[in-house]
């Protein structure tokens, strides 16, 4: 009876995969000014043999400190930068949700919302369509009749994000994007993730709040000097970071290099 019923069971659905990243490493020559020795390049490696795979229905949060490699490893599923070494497989093309898509400072808000939606793929009588509930979320008034260069940096970021999350990806990367305003706009903008979030098969998402992650991920990845230090849920990596994070914060050393060590860093 038991064999019989095993046998009858419906066997567990594995979603697909949608990204496959394998020994991606990427490099950049820095160059350097000494005194005794002119100018010489030395190399930085920003990634380190990352392998790890995504399926469908994942939302990944990467944790890690300035400099370890978060936004630089998004760039690379996006497409937008070519890794030295290694690969990225993708079963969509990923769209990076930031606000740093570069506009035109001397065209004004509205002609650059049509501008970014063009870009984005849309027809003009779409982008003309869209125009209205991009400046709505945007909340910048009358300052769309501008010049863009004329904006401060936080209405600027708000254009930005509005105009980028005009798209309904499979693959959505998020980086630091609700780092974009006053706590008003914030809601509106984590309104619109969410609504994104929804639709989206897998997402990454970069942020520095680690607790962020935890709310809204499944599964976490901590990046550390350009290589996975742990990868697994969220509710247990983002817990290990922020321990790390708290210790650092502290100025205590020892119980920083403890917890790295624990996640099979040697020691320095």
């Amino acid at each position: 009876m038991g064999d019989e019923h095993t046998s009858n069971s419906p066997a567990a659905v594995v979603p697909p995969l949608s990204v496959v990243v394998e020994n991606v490493g990427l490099n950049y020559r820095v160059r350097s000014k000494t005194k005794r020795l002119g100018r010489r390049h030395h190399l930085v490696q920003a990634l380190r043999n990352i392998s790890f795979r995504a399926r469908e229905g994942e939302h990944i949060g990467l944790v890690g400190a300035n400099g370890s490699g978060k936004s630089t490893l998004l760039r690379v599923i996006a497409g937008l930068e070519a890794p030295t070494s290694g690969a990225v497989l993708t079963s969509a093309t990923p769209s990076l949700l930031g606000v740093s898509a570069a506009l035109m400072p001397h065209l004004t808000g509205a002609q650059n919302i049509r501008l970014g939606l063009l870009a984005l793929g849309y027809t003009p009588t779409e982008a003309f369509d869209l125009t209205p509930g991009i400046a709505e979320l945007a909340g910048i008034g009358d300052a769309l009749l501008r010049p863009m260069g004329t904006y401060s940096a936080g209405m600027g970021a708000r254009l930005r994000f509005a105009i980028s999350t005009a798209t309904n990806p499979s693959i959505l990367l998020i980086d630091e994007a609700l780092n974009t305003g006053d706590a008003a706009f914030t809601a509106k903008a984590e309104q619109r993730i969410n609504q994104l979030r929804e639709k989206a098969g897998t997402i990454f998402l970069v942020s520095h709040a680690a607790q962020t992650v935890e709310q809204l991920c499944t599964r976490a990845i901590w990046l550390h000097e350009g290589s996975i230090l742990a990868d697994g849920p969220a509710s247990q990596v983002a817990v290990e970071y922020r321990r790390w994070a708290w210790a650092i914060a502290q100025g205590d050393t020892a119980k920083a290099e403890q917890l790295l060590a624990e996640h099979g860093r040697p020691t320095t």
